[in-house]
């Protein structure tokens, strides 16, 4: 398949975009910067030029590939705080690349997030948790974005773990690593009992080729390799790599010094992919999120 790819110059992106190149596939990427051009064209791919903003340019990828594989996301508003504004500009996105491909049967895979799936349980393919301000928004756009497999689109969502782990993320724990070294201290909230799913970013990467190739239209995919790490043991690992000593935070401190990730930090939220891992024959086999902390990968 020709395979429309937005995000594809990001952390997720730059997996995925080989990971379809690999396998046969062709990929047109989307990209808002010279860089983000330079970086899509370095990985075998063909550049279009535009943002998630630009609906008409979303448009003409839509309708020049045979489906689309939808990652780009705002987390530079998102991280600020304004998550309203980044899930209104996703589900923009949506709507745009939902009626464009409508009729067609072609693949269409948007991107979601397992934190706050199911908060205190465990999160399964099932669940269609309620939107609310902020982060959940994005269960909002999921159901937009699920609703398109009645309009004749292969629609499908691909819920990613809190962190997608591997050299070079940026991400929450990427965050953690650097408050760490800027206080001397790993903290954590509270006892640090909450679970974060965790996967490998070539494992996801390989989920969303799969998911594109074989999932049936409505499907929610789950791409975590492990149900739960706990956070205090992620802090535990930081520290043990950076030589600091592990502490933990009450509720306030934690906001106070993490910001938004504080409130994420705090969510005890593991999450099964039993069901994807059946339905598309994924089986994970990249480091652990604590090898990779433990190896370097955040800190070398």
């Amino acid at each position: 398949m020709r395979l429309f790819v937005t995000g594809g110059s990001g952390w997720i992106g730059s997996a995925v975009v080989p990971e379809l190149l690999d396998a046969g596939h062709s990929v047109l990427a989307l990209a808002r910067s010279e860089a983000a051009a330079a970086k899509v064209a370095g990985l075998g791919a063909e550049v279009l030029r535009g943002d998630v903003q630009d609906l008409d340019v979303l448009r003409s990828g839509a309708e020049r590939t045979d489906g689309v594989v939808h990652l780009a996301f705002r987390h530079d508003l998102a991280f600020a705080g304004d998550f309203d504004t980044a899930v209104r500009t996703d589900r923009a996105v949506i709507d745009a690349i939902g009626t464009q491909l409508a009729g067609t049967d072609r693949p269409f895979a948007v991107s979601s997030g397992l934190a706050a799936v199911h908060p205190g349980g465990l999160a399964t393919e099932s669940d269609r948790p309620e939107p609310f301000p902020g982060a959940g928004g994005r269960f909002a756009n999921e159901r937009a974005a699920l609703a398109l497999a009645d309009r004749g689109v292969r629609a499908m969502c691909v819920r990613f773990a809190p962190t997608v782990h591997g050299a070079g993320d940026g991400g929450f724990v990427a965050r953690l690593v650097e408050a760490a070294r800027a206080h001397g201290v790993s903290a954590y909230p509270g006892e640090g009992a909450a679970r974060w799913p965790a996967v490998h970013v070539g494992d996801a990467a390989r989920a969303v080729r799969l998911a594109v190739e074989h999932a049936p239209a409505g499907s929610v995919l789950h791409a975590a390799a492990e149900e739960g790490v706990r956070v205090r043991a992620l802090a535990e690992a930081i520290a043990g790599r950076l030589g600091v000593e592990a502490r933990s935070l009450d509720t306030a401190e934690a906001e106070a010094r993490f910001g938004v990730l504080g409130t994420f930090l705090g969510l005890d939220s593991p999450a099964s992919s039993a069901v994807t891992r059946e339905l598309l024959g994924w089986e994970p086999s990249g480091p652990t999120l604590l090898q990779d902390v433990e190896a370097g990968a955040y800190t070398d």
